[in-house]
């Protein structure tokens, strides 16, 4: 009886491990506009989930290795650095944030502070203190599921 229990247990985690390496390959051939759709879940067949936020940000944060350039550089369109900014901004407001997700966007915003700056002083903007306020916004939200599954356990004994 547990055998069959532990076996249906099994099955369940290779299923959800098969669909996260499908989001990550998924993922990982995406534009910042795919990402965009699949943060705003109007992607079909893929729901936005706690690992896809992780993952896009990486995918954002990670430097190329054969390259050793970042997903944004100076010189790139201000369309893909607001692209980017805006990706980053949507994540942060998404309900499945985690502390992990957090703390990539702190990490975006010290890797990408330089293209900060310049992009909002030649054009005028003020994504440095959107995105500051969204790292705030996502700590509180963070703060609350947190509060809420606390108190869960507190009325569960």
């Amino acid at each position: 009886m547990f055998g069959k229990i532990m076996g249906k247990l099994k099955g369940k985690e290779e299923n959800s491990s098969k669909s996260n390496v499908e989001l990550i390959d998924r993922i990982s051939k995406m534009n910042l506009t795919e990402m965009r759709a699949y943060i705003k879940n109007k992607m079909e067949n893929f729901e936005v989930s706690e690992e896809g936020l992780i993952e896009v940000l990486k995918k954002l944060t990670t430097l190329n290795s054969s390259t050793d350039k970042r997903f944004i550089e100076l010189d790139d369109m201000d369309s893909k650095i607001k692209n980017a900014f805006e990706l980053v901004l949507a994540v942060s407001e998404d309900k499945r944030i985690s502390i992990e997700v957090v703390e990539l966007i702190q990490e975006f915003l010290k890797m990408y502070s330089d293209i900060i700056l310049k992009y909002d002083t030649a054009n005028k903007q003020i994504y440095s203190s959107k995105l500051k306020d969204a790292i705030e916004r996502g700590i509180s939200s963070v703060s609350i599921k947190a509060d809420f599954t606390r108190k869960q356990n507190i009325l569960k004994n």
